[in-house]
């Protein structure tokens, strides 16, 4: 599943969707924006005014017409996403603001789901990664366990964000989930990947 098909979560869901997966659900209740279209890949003008989700579904379906496609078009909660988290395996957070990343954080480590989770502002990257069936790794609120961090810290909108960046970054979170359901490669589970790409520092 793929929370938020913004920046980061449209490049992660056309490369679980080129990959093979083979159902996908997406959660947005947004539509696009003339604003969104250097960061949002899979977005054209002709889509602007659009929900996100109903677009990203044609677009997806018409890339692979094997993978079955689940929209959600709404904004994420403590009731609905209850509802909806047990039908998937794998979380792709590509939500904008810290309640939700925290919301995720919860209800992954609830029901032992694997979750990855990113955040861009300006020319850098986070990216975590969470396997809750390993009771002995840490999760998000863990990283963050003085104080919370501001949405403003990565509002793309007020911050401002190089396009590229967010698509590295979501095709790095796909590439972990593919990671995970092959079992292979090195992982970031319990690890913070921090990506400065003005500089082309990773640490």
């Amino acid at each position: 599943m793929v929370v938020g098909v913004g920046g980061l979560g449209s490049p992660a869901a056309e490369f679980l969707a080129r990959s093979g997966i083979g159902k996908l659900g997406i959660i947005d209740y947004d539509k696009v924006s003339l604003s969104n279209l250097h960061r949002q890949s899979l977005y054209e003008t002709l889509h602007v005014g659009k929900s996100k989700v109903l677009v990203i579904k044609k677009i997806l379906n018409r890339i692979n017409p094997n993978t079955k496609v689940q929209t959600y078009n709404f904004r994420l909660n403590n009731i609905n996403f209850k509802k909806i988290i047990k039908k998937y395996d794998y979380i792709v957070d590509g939500s904008d603001n810290f309640k939700t990343k925290f919301l995720l954080n919860d209800f992954c480590l609830k029901y032992k789901k694997f979750l990855v989770s990113g955040a861009i502002s300006k020319f850098d990257g986070h990216i975590f990664s969470f396997d809750f069936k390993n009771k002995k790794l840490p999760c998000l609120r863990c990283f963050f366990q003085e104080a919370e961090p501001s949405d403003d810290q990565f509002n793309c909108e007020t911050e401002g964000i190089l396009g590229t960046v967010a698509g590295i970054v979501g095709t790095i979170q796909a590439n972990e989930i593919l990671k995970k359901i092959l079992s292979i490669g090195k992982s970031l589970n319990g690890y913070i990947l921090i990506l400065n790409l003005l500089d082309l520092n990773f640490r």
